[in-house]
């Protein structure tokens, strides 16, 4: 359980099963390539079975990039452009698509239904088959741009590029055909640094720092924008749901009013309190409950995990935290206990509406003690699809995947 001590210092994917695998988590026939994106190739056999708890090491092109799962694999996008599978059974990789790109980081999107993984590296992006492990397509873009945002819906992938460096100005949101990477349409955007895209029930989400832009997601058409009157310097996404926050980047120590918006309209919706501290990060779970990590204004070393019913309009619980990663996975909030606690180092589950108060089957639940959970770490969560019952703690200081089974 959680305990509040002294203060010291301190990433959705929203991601599904995919059911075109086989069940060692990887391709019948394995892919031959490199998971650096080198030119000579490796050979990875696959490995039969369930999901299991193990540890693999990580390259330091994956360690610098993003890691997803499916229901049957770990999928990485490596900041060379490279798509890596790995088996859900023991870690070891069973597929690999080259890149040939190079950035600081990479985004990745793992469209289970439409069996894709999709890398936006720089100016290119890539997509590999979840049922084979071989490359479906790329795109490129001009010198000076690169993909900033990823989502997908129905079908279709939607990568949002700018200028690099970003200068406020320039973007575009391309809709591509998720199967084979056809452009279908694309429009210039105003977007903010960082801010995420948003798609489904056939509408995709933009946002600039202030208002949100709801576009049809088969022709791009606008089809509503969020009131002047509500401010919205950030947003937070997650089962089909939108909540305007503060930005995490204000230099101020005050915030606007938190603000639900109906997906349809984009007009606000009854929403349960106006944040006094620093909102930085947030999920949403798909029966509506909101969790925002709000760090003190002053002190923004540490803060609260604040969790509302959205449906209901009101608060839930609130416990103390240190920044680290989230996600929410069978029902509970997966994150992991404060850098400062004496429990540090381990992953903690909390019942989503009980908190940390919940009794019998909804009370706390703690994984042991492990190195690649520590905050010094700066691991993140990663959640397979369908019911593994496992978590994925991704570790970037000495790049690793640890799959341990769901506290």
């Amino acid at each position: 359980m959680i305990r509040r001590t002294a203060v010291v210092g301190a990433a959705l994917l929203v991601l599904a099963g995919c059911a075109g695998n086989t069940a060692s988590g990887g391709p019948k026939t394995p892919a031959v390539s490199s998971p650096s994106g080198a030119s000579a190739p490796t050979t990875s056999l696959s490995v039969s079975g369930p999901w299991r708890a193990w540890t693999a090491s990580l390259t330091r092109p994956e360690a610098h990039g993003s890691c997803g799962a499916t229901a049957h694999q770990v999928v990485c996008a490596t900041n060379t452009g490279a798509l890596v599978g790995r088996s859900r059974a023991d870690g070891r990789v069973t597929w690999t698509v080259p890149g040939d790109a190079h950035a600081k980081t990479a985004h990745l999107l793992v469209d289970a239904a439409d069996e894709r993984a999709v890398a936006g590296v720089a100016g290119v992006l890539r997509a590999a088959d979840l049922r084979t492990g071989t490359q479906a397509w790329t795109r490129r873009l001009p010198t000076g741009r690169a993909y900033v945002a990823l989502a997908a819906t129905d079908g279709i992938v939607y990568a949002l590029h700018a200028p690099d460096p970003f200068i406020r100005t320039g973007a575009v949101l391309d809709a591509v055909r998720a199967s084979d990477g056809t452009p279908l349409w694309h429009r210039n955007v105003t977007w903010s640094t960082g801010e995420p895209l948003a798609a489904f029930r056939g509408r995709v989400y933009t946002s600039d720092g202030s208002r949100i832009t709801a576009r049809d997601a088969r022709t791009g058409a606008t089809l509503a924008t969020s009131p002047t009157s509500v401010e919205c310097p950030h947003l937070v996404t997650g089962g089909r749901y939108l909540v305007c926050t503060g930005s995490p980047l204000s230099a101020g120590d005050t915030f606007p009013p938190m603000r639900r918006l109906d997906p349809a309209t984009l007009k606000p919706l009854p929403t349960p309190r106006n944040t006094i501290d620093m909102p930085v990060r947030g999920v949403i779970s798909d029966d509506g409950v909101l969790v925002l990590y709000e760090a003190g204004a002053e002190d923004t070393s540490a803060g609260n995990w604040f969790a509302y019913d959205l449906k209901n309009d009101r608060k839930l619980w609130s416990t103390y935290a240190t920044e680290a990663d989230a996600t929410v996975a069978g029902g509970r909030f997966v994150t992991f206990a404060p850098g400062n606690d004496v429990a540090r180092g381990r992953v903690v589950t909390l019942d989503l509406h009980a908190g940390p108060q919940g009794t019998g089957s909804a009370a706390p639940r703690m994984s042991p003690a492990y190195a690649q959970t520590r905050d010094g770490e700066h691991p993140v969560l990663v959640v397979p699809g369908g019911d593994a019952g496992h978590v994925v703690v991704m570790a970037r200081t000495h790049g690793s995947l640890r799959s341990l089974p769901l506290p």
